[in-house]
């Protein structure tokens, strides 16, 4: 594990109390972009793939960049969308053993995507997690319509989602993480007690806490389990 640190936090994380961990989904939980994959269906994932890679950067507006992406996906029949859980999404190395294990020291976990719904209700049920939250893709007839139900899923609203779910839990900010890899994810890492880079863009490794770039999300345990001297 690379273990560097940006901004030495004052206080870590302890599994000897309850807390809450959040995590953004695409190339965080899971290793691929969902909605790179649905476009692959259309022959044009490398024009998605290329957006979402400025998105994540940081190079583009997160809501815009998704709302282009997406009206580009109008006409689909909505059925690819299990082909894409079922064919494409594997969960990244150690998150199993990550979630269960805090899970069983009293934690809560929260999934937090600028992805879609169909994907994280799934991983919630799966995964049995607390929470979750992504957007809605609009449906009629079976196809995608190219828009998005709701307000979308932004930066802003990650941040705003961790510590309104710490206020329920009863958890104090101190024993909260967040993890992800992406531009979109750095208000949340910036608001927990301990923010994650995971295999994340530069911009990301540059601003958070704690630099994972060799492993699986399981590393995260080792820095729970380590004293803050």
């Amino acid at each position: 594990m690379t273990d560097s640190i940006q901004q030495a936090p004052t206080h870590r994380p302890t599994l000897s109390e309850p807390g809450l961990l959040f995590m953004d989904m695409d190339s965080t939980l899971i290793q691929c972009e969902c909605i790179d994959e649905i476009a692959d269906f259309l022959g044009i994932k490398a024009e998605i793939s290329a957006i979402t890679e400025r998105a994540m950067r940081g190079e583009l507006d997160f809501a815009a960049s998704l709302t282009e992406r997406v009206q580009l996906l109008a006409g689909l029949d909505a059925c690819v969308l299990e082909k894409v859980y079922q064919e494409c999404i594997t969960l990244t190395d150690g998150a199993e053993t990550l979630i269960s294990t805090v899970q069983q020291h009293g934690w809560k976990v929260g999934l937090v995507s600028g992805g879609f719904t169909y994907f994280t209700d799934k991983l919630q049920a799966r995964l049995n997690l607390d929470f979750s939250r992504s957007n809605v893709l609009e449906i009629h007839h079976n196809k995608l319509t190219g828009g998005i139900i709701g307000d979308i899923v932004d930066a802003h609203c990650k941040r705003r989602c961790l510590i309104e779910q710490a206020d329920i839990f009863s958890i104090p900010m101190r024993q909260t993480i967040a993890i992800g890899d992406g531009a979109n994810d750095l208000p949340m890492i910036h608001a927990a007690a301990l923010g994650i880079a995971f295999h994340a863009k530069p911009t990301v490794q540059e601003q958070a806490d704690i630099t994972i770039n060799q492993g699986g999300l399981d590393q995260v345990l080792k820095l729970l389990n380590k004293p803050c001297l």
